[in-house]
């Protein structure tokens, strides 16, 4: 996720609803975030193709309709916004991802492969 823009807060809203549901059109977007976010069909479009635009999503078109998919995988995300949350705190190491145990979007697996990606962006960086 290096080489791509870090998701706003509403995008990683909308993202989370694409690592839950997978594949969504415009309209399942905007009806799992209207009651947080309150946005009109129109705002969600602009966002979805921002967020494309990104490359966060890809669009393909199933019976006439675009449908959205997630790029960027969960762990490499979060991965990337732990890093940066450690590089604001101006800490020697990266956070611990089993910090993150509770999490609804997080399963062990997930969990396991964050801590292994922050191992390894640690070393990679200690070697700099």
């Amino acid at each position: 996720m290096s080489d791509i823009a870090p998701p706003t807060d509403a995008e990683l809203d909308i993202l989370k609803c694409f690592w839950r549901d997978g594949d969504l059109s415009a309209s399942e977007v905007r009806a799992r975030i209207a009651d947080s976010l309150g946005w009109t069909s129109s705002t969600t479009r602009t966002v979805l193709e921002r967020m494309r635009a990104k490359g966060l999503i890809d669009r393909r078109e199933a019976h006439g309709i675009a449908v959205y998919s997630a790029v960027q995988p969960k762990v490499a995300v979060i991965g990337g916004l732990m890093r940066r949350l450690s590089a604001v705190l101006e800490m020697a190491g990266p956070l611990p991802a089993s910090a993150f145990s509770g999490s609804a979007l997080l399963d062990p697996a997930d969990i396991e492969a964050l801590e292994a990606a922050l191992g390894e962006t640690s070393e990679e960086d200690k070697a700099r």
